[in-house]
């Protein structure tokens, strides 16, 4: 599965309408920026992103504006960003905009480190999917313009399937049936980084989960309620059959050489992940075909909201001096006809599937012919299916960011057969309770 890369998962966040009295810490935030140009000549504003594509469409906005310009500077991932951007909050020198993901909106904004930026961007709110749109708030303000969406789905190998007689898994079950008999073949069913808990966390967002809610005037805290263990429960049986690959995304050459040479069969990815599959095979293009992702026996089709519906954002932060030239170029980068195009496609961008109210038009640029070959057609199929079944009610936490850090370290012990699923659920429950009461900040739990 592996959501996490050097090119991180896009995620999403049911996070308007949250009450920020009590439920977040106050912080205040300083507008010191030092992203302002002096009075003659065009306002610069520093930008920061990790996704492929983006120099070029810094490049192209540059062209097509005198009055602001863009300098942009390449993060190497999503989570090197939130250590990069603490650091510049703290020394007073944050950059106008910077990429990020739904997931850090409102850790950020409890830091008072995000601009409200809603008085400059509200007008353009039906351009966008109504999920992605979401995304930027808290609160019903605004912090950011959505750039993308992430359909999600399982991709698989059609000659692997085909030479042992499996059909691409409907149902969690099924994955599982096919992993022991893939297995008896040398091959693995799908990878577990051991630095990638968000596999636990979209298998138990798919099962209703929810590890954090509001209740009253604080956030309710639940590691262990019912789709959370369901979920945990899929994943053990695949951890405890060795069905699964260990390798870890820091060597991400080695992973895509993997799939490359049928090593593991299957991914649940988005059609961003599909970019490096592209940019890194040399001998399976055409062996690959999306299938749905995998349901619960007996349940309806649901795919995670963490990859999907919405997904990544350019957010305005409180420091920069131009914060309306910022929003401006933000909602640009994510409307312009050329600039969405560069980045849907995974040739020249990221493989994003564009936040735009109409990103079902955009399929065909963001799933890849020449990894797809004569599935390509059938795969554009479902992607857009994929955008019709999206989980709607997740909502991430304001100590996201620490306790996932905390969660990669237990899921490490999990994927090696440390300790079991159930184990670290237990004390994540234990300490995210305790990390928000260190934090100020009202929880029950």
């Amino acid at each position: 599965m592996n959501f996490t890369s050097p090119r991180r998962r896009f995620a999403s966040a049911a996070v308007a309408g949250i009450a920020l009295t009590g439920l977040l810490s106050a912080c205040g935030g300083s507008d010191s920026g030092n992203d302002a140009s002096g009075s003659s000549g065009p306002v610069t504003l520093d930008f920061w992103g990790w996704a492929n594509g983006q120099e070029a469409v810094v490049k192209a906005f540059n062209a097509s504006h005198k009055d602001v310009k863009l300098k942009y500077t390449k993060v190497t991932d999503q989570l090197t960003m939130q250590k990069q951007l603490t650091n510049a909050v703290k020394a007073g020198n944050a950059p106008c905009l910077v990429q990020n993901t739904a997931e850090y909106v409102t850790s950020w904004v409890s830091q008072g480190a995000l601009a409200d930026i809603t008085q400059y961007v509200e007008g353009d709110k039906g351009k966008f999917n109504p999920g992605s749109w979401a995304s930027a708030q808290v609160q019903g303000k605004l912090y950011g313009v959505p750039t993308s969406s992430a359909p999600q789905f399982t991709i698989y190998r059609t000659d692997i399937f085909q030479k042992y007689g499996l059909k691409p898994p409907a149902t969690w079950d099924d994955f599982i049936a096919a992993g022991k008999e893939l297995k008896k073949h040398g091959v693995k069913v799908t990878n577990f980084a051991g630095e990638d808990p968000s596999t636990l966390e979209v298998l138990a967002m798919q099962a209703g989960a929810h590890w954090y809610s509001i209740d009253g005037d604080a956030w309710k805290v639940n590691f262990q309620d019912p789709g959370t263990l369901k979920a945990a429960k899929v994943i053990q049986e695949i951890i405890d059959n060795d069905l699964n690959s260990k390798l870890s995304f820091a060597d991400y050459a080695a992973v895509q050489r993997n799939y490359d040479n049928g090593g593991t069969a299957t991914r649940q990815i988005s059609t961003w992940q599909m970019a490096g599959m592209v940019q890194n095979f040399t001998k399976s293009f055409g062996d690959w075909a999306l299938a749905p992702w995998p349901t619960y026996a007996g349940e309806a089709a649901k795919t995670p909201a963490g990859t999907n519906l919405t997904g990544s954002l350019n957010l305005v932060t409180k420091q920069c001096k131009n914060q309306e030239q910022a929003a401006d170029a933000a909602m640009w980068m994510s409307t312009d006809q050329t600039a969405v195009k560069t980045m849907a496609s995974p040739e020249t961008g990221n493989g994003v599937m564009p936040a735009l109210k109409d990103s079902g038009a955009y399929v065909g640029e963001t799933v890849s012919e020449k990894l797809l070959g004569k599935n390509y057609a059938p795969a554009q199929q479902v992607v857009k299916d994929s955008l019709n079944t999206v989980t709607t009610d997740w909502t991430f936490g304001p100590n996201w960011t620490a306790m996932f850090t905390e969660m990669q370290a237990g899921w490490a012990k999990v994927v090696n057969k440390e300790q079991k699923v159930t184990d670290l659920l237990a004390h994540m429950q234990q300490w995210t309770v305790k990390d928000l009461k260190s934090r100020g900040i009202s929880v029950k739990g």
